[in-house]
């Protein structure tokens, strides 16, 4: 195609109106029609990374195949246009100003004055242009976190302006902004929309396509006032209505010529229509699919979704592929006890056991553990999931009564889960767990390689405790299998329950691993189990 073409991704008047989805349906509208693409997220927090921010301010950390902890948008990117995504698609303020202060400190500036521009903007500049220069795609679309109006965002503002002052029609603004219905007035209200256009264009950015988030139809004349006082061409101001999924969104933006636009905008060709066949039929299984299947959600951040966004949509996923319903019914561990784990899970096809840190709700999670061991029910445990599926096996088959993960009980007599080696001398929390992409060898005699198909696997980690192998025989005896290992590391992966009609945890983050046309087939296998329950 010749140069990379830009496409920078804004937001205004309020957040969470899905500026990741929008990029990400941009990108695979684009990627459908031969180009090829990737996506960016600027960040304006000053963390390093998310991997320090409590779910409940961040919601689920992203884990990258090259062990970069990302922003969860990272996961969209990757659901819609069945990528992977490295470290430099997820750039933070922290970042940005890390790498300008320590080549000061090197000296590369040669004792200049260092300031917010010239150098934060063009350590900006250079972190976008570099995936089009150093990785050769079509198109890099940088989605900018936060709202126009933010402090924090005005450096990469600045950045874009000056960006497509340089690269011209190689670079493009899309603005996602929200037009309000007033009930009392009955009313759709421009104005928002008009006020945060304004301020982008204050900072000498012009947006060149709307986008309007609204939870209700707007009509032409709506469209044609929002271009007239927004300096935008009429065909260049699209809606965004709330849909059923995620996924119709691509298809909603393609019916109103978004690519095109863009297309045409950027001086290429637009050429027919992509017919997205397999996206449609993911879509039209979904929507003919009858049946419902029910999973338990067992964790500590039920009330906040964003916190299992991944294992989320790859449940999803895999109903929609088993022809099926997903309905999902979140258990507060730290509420789930003995006394009530019945009442909770007996209705249930499925229960997921979902990954975390400390101490609490830890007890819920043995108890679920359990009782979906003792009444065979399809059980699935991530991470420390997987951890807490072991610990309640020692204590309760083993006959370990004391038995704990050093993570919670540093004086436990029975540490079947341990801190691993080389964690041992680590004292910041910041990236240094055992992060990304790992090798995994499979028993070919277990109910994962039946899943898989293959013996050989990788998949991504986000963890520093590990199953002590110190009681693999014990678990091995009393019917708990060791069935994947890591072929350098001799770490236990994944444990089994054969017997079981469907009882499996992994150390690794799966659902990392599933996107929309590729859904993991370790969830595939656990919703068609969890359906013949």
């Amino acid at each position: 195609m010749g140069e990379t073409k830009y496409i920078f991704v804004t937001g205004g008047v309020a957040s969470s109106l899905g500026k990741g989805i929008i990029s990400s349906s941009i990108g695979k509208l684009l990627q459908a029609r031969g180009y090829k693409v990737t996506i960016q997220k600027f960040d304006p927090y000053i963390n390093i990374d998310p991997g320090t921010l409590n779910p409940y301010e961040h919601g689920e950390c992203y884990v990258t195949v090259d062990g970069h902890e990302a922003d969860l948008d990272l996961g969209h990117y990757e659901r819609f246009l069945g990528i992977e995504t490295t470290k430099v698609n997820n750039i933070t303020t922290g970042r940005i100003y890390k790498s300008v202060i320590d080549k000061e400190r090197r000296g590369d500036y040669l004792g200049k004055t260092i300031q917010v521009i010239p150098h934060i903007t063009d350590e900006i500049k250079r972190n976008v242009k570099m995936l089009g220069s150093k990785y050769k795609f079509d198109f890099v679309i940088t989605e900018i976190g936060g709202t126009v109006g933010d402090i924090e965002s005005l450096p990469y503002l600045e950045s874009i302006r000056q960006l497509k002052w340089e690269l011209g029609n190689r670079a493009l603004c899309v603005h996602l902004t929200y037009v309000p219905f007033l009930a009392a007035a009955q009313e759709l209200k421009t104005k928002p929309t008009q006020h945060s256009v304004k301020e982008l264009q204050s900072l000498g950015v012009q947006p060149d396509v709307l986008v309007l988030r609204s939870e209700h139809h707007l009509n032409d004349n709506l469209r044609k006032k929002v271009a007239l006082f927004c300096n935008v061409e009429e065909e260049a101001v699209v809606q965004s209505v709330d849909v059923s999924t995620i996924y119709q969104v691509p298809l909603k933006m393609q019916e109103q010529g978004l690519d095109e636009t863009i297309l045409r905008k950027m001086g290429l060709p637009v050429g027919e229509r992509p017919p997205l066949g397999p996206w449609k039929d993911f879509l039209n299984r979904r929507a003919n699919a009858t049946e419902e299947v029910k999973i338990a959600l067992v964790g500590k951040y039920v009330e906040l979704q964003d916190a299992y966004k991944s294992i989320l949509e790859a449940l999803s996923q895999a109903a929609t592929y088993n022809d099926c319903k997903l309905k999902i019914e979140y258990v507060q561990s730290e509420h789930l006890t003995t006394e009530n784990v019945a009442e909770k899970l007996r209705d249930v096809d499925g229960v997921v056991i979902c990954p975390g840190f400390g101490s609490r709700g830890i007890e819920g999670k043995f108890v679920a553990a359990r009782y979906t061991r003792e009444n065979n029910i399809p059980t699935f445990g991530i991470c420390l999931g997987m951890q807490c599926m072991a610990i309640e096996f020692a204590r309760n088959v083993l006959g370990y009564s004391g038995a704990n993960s050093i993570e919670m009980d540093e004086k436990t007599p029975h540490n079947v889960i341990d801190i691993m080696e080389e964690q041992k001398a680590i004292t910041n929390m910041g990236g240094t767990m055992r992060l990304g992409a790992y090798e995994c060898v499979v028993n070919e005699n277990s109910k994962t390689f039946e899943a898989y198909g293959r013996q050989h696997i990788q998949e991504r980690h986000r963890h520093r405790y590990e199953f002590n192998n110190a009681y693999k025989e014990q678990y091995e005896n009393a019917g708990m299998k060791c069935v994947g290992i890591n072929p350098e590391s001799d770490l236990v992966e994944i444990v089994e329950v054969p017997g079981h009609k469907w009882y499996i945890g992994t150390q690794f983050h799966p659902e990392y691993n599933s996107t929309v046309l590729a859904p993991h087939p370790l969830f595939l296998d656990f919703i068609k189990a969890a359906i013949s329950n």
